[in-house]
């Protein structure tokens, strides 16, 4: 079974960054497709941004030029490098991950919480 192990959430002040990282547990990482999704209280999980097996990104516009996703094939990892938080992007941010044969599986979830 895929593990997706999230990190590097945390308190910060608004303007500031964070790096999250999401591990993943799985033989054929170069051929899935990742993404961050966020859910903040009293709401829906939202999309914030996917990259695909060639590296190609897309980001939801509330954060567009701000967050940046990549991966790492060698070491398993996705990363979301966060820049200029704002309040509003204070969620519990999950990483989510597809294969090309159908599965799929979901991290435990890391709390970013960006103060005014």
């Amino acid at each position: 079974q895929v593990q997706l192990v999230e990190s590097g959430g945390g308190l910060v002040q608004a303007g500031g960054s964070l790096r999250l990282s999401c591990a993943a547990s799985v033989s054929t990482f170069s051929r899935n497709v990742f993404s961050w999704y966020r859910q903040a209280p009293g709401k829906q999980r939202e999309l914030v941004s996917t990259i695909a097996r060639g590296g190609s990104t897309n980001y939801a516009d509330s954060v567009m030029g701000r967050f940046t996703i990549s991966r790492d094939d060698a070491k398993s990892t996705v990363y979301l490098q966060m820049n200029s938080l704002k309040p509003e992007d204070t969620a519990v941010y999950y990483c989510f991950m597809s294969s090309p044969f159908g599965a799929s599986s979901w991290g435990q979830g890391t709390q970013v919480t960006v103060s005014s």
